[in-house]
């Protein structure tokens, strides 16, 4: 692996080529408050945003509050996020962090990282998201397209979340933690698909060490 500087002068052209082709919207997912999104990103997990704002237009309505969750019979969450998938799962960290919201923070999400780690269900993505697009806080999203990319690109050796994480902060500055995130999301999702990479059609493949280019 290329050493750190060199590494860097990489990823700054990456992000600069990158960064005009995508959205700085910093979300697609639809909220209106902090709570909001943090069931929105947990419902995220292996599912499209799409079907989670298709999910969540109703959730919204019918349960208003993390009291609205912890009271809800299981069986009958499961069945309202039924379409998003993993739906047990998530209708259990759904309920466990609103309970902890409650208990521990009074009703309301959190604004820190160490609190939000504390809530079960979340863990550093989601809390990365919330925290990004909620408090405008700096950190890096490691959902399944930055780990892809990230190790296509060669930014790391690891294939830990969270250690990933702590590489790619090594090689930004922290105002553009989150939005390199993005930026190889939207990629992810356009061009560099897990399926197979887009080489011809891939801005930066002159920069990446998997290309065939």
């Amino acid at each position: 692996m290329e050493n750190l500087d060199t590494l860097k002068k990489r990823v700054k052209k990456i992000y600069e080529i990158l960064d005009p082709l995508y959205t700085h919207k910093k979300t697609a997912l639809e909220y209106r408050t902090p709570f909001q999104l943090l069931i929105s990103t947990i419902l995220s997990a292996q599912c499209t945003d799409k079907q989670v704002n298709q999910v969540t237009k109703t959730l919204f309505q019918k349960y208003r509050t993390p009291e609205d969750y912890i009271k809800a019979p299981i069986a009958e969450l499961e069945a309202d996020i039924r379409p998003t998938g993993f739906f047990r799962n998530k209708a259990k960290s759904i309920k466990g962090c609103s309970q902890g919201i409650v208990e521990l923070y009074g009703g309301e999400v959190p604004s820190t990282m160490a609190e939000m780690l504390r809530l079960p269900g979340v863990g550093r993505k989601t809390a990365n998201c919330v925290l990004g697009a909620a408090f405008d806080l700096p950190g890096v999203v490691v959902d399944t397209h930055v780990k892809r990319l990230s190790q296509r690109l060669g930014l790391t050796e690891n294939k830990d979340p969270d250690k990933i994480e702590k590489d790619i902060e090594k090689l930004l500055p922290k105002e553009q933690w989150r939005r390199f995130s993005d930026i190889l999301i939207y990629h992810g999702r356009a061009v560099c698909t897990a399926r197979k990479p887009d080489h011809d059609n891939c801005p930066v493949a002159p920069l990446c060490p998997s290309s065939t280019l």
